[in-house]
């Protein structure tokens, strides 16, 4: 069956995009992403994995990677802490 959609030009590009990057055509992910949606197809895919891959996992590495920089709030709890309960 063969139905027409009109796709914002942002979404057409981004499909585009995808589809090159996957090497799949925009039929099959428009059939999987829409199978997904009526069927309750899965992708497989752990809420972890999801989160990793959209970028909302991981750290910014650096040469201050992990360690307060000085004046912020967590340099100044852990010195009021550490003068509360100096011995």
């Amino acid at each position: 069956m063969t139905t027409t959609v009109r796709l914002p030009h942002r979404v057409e590009q981004a499909l585009a995009t995808y589809c090159v990057e996957a090497k799949r055509t925009k039929s099959e992910v428009i059939v999987e992403l829409l199978e997904q949606r009526f069927m309750g197809t899965q992708t497989g895919r752990t809420p972890y994995e999801l989160a990793q891959e959209a970028g909302f996992i991981g750290c910014v590495g650096g040469k201050n990677s992990g360690k307060a920089q000085p004046g912020s709030t967590k340099e100044r709890v852990v010195a009021a802490i550490r003068k509360k309960h100096a011995r």
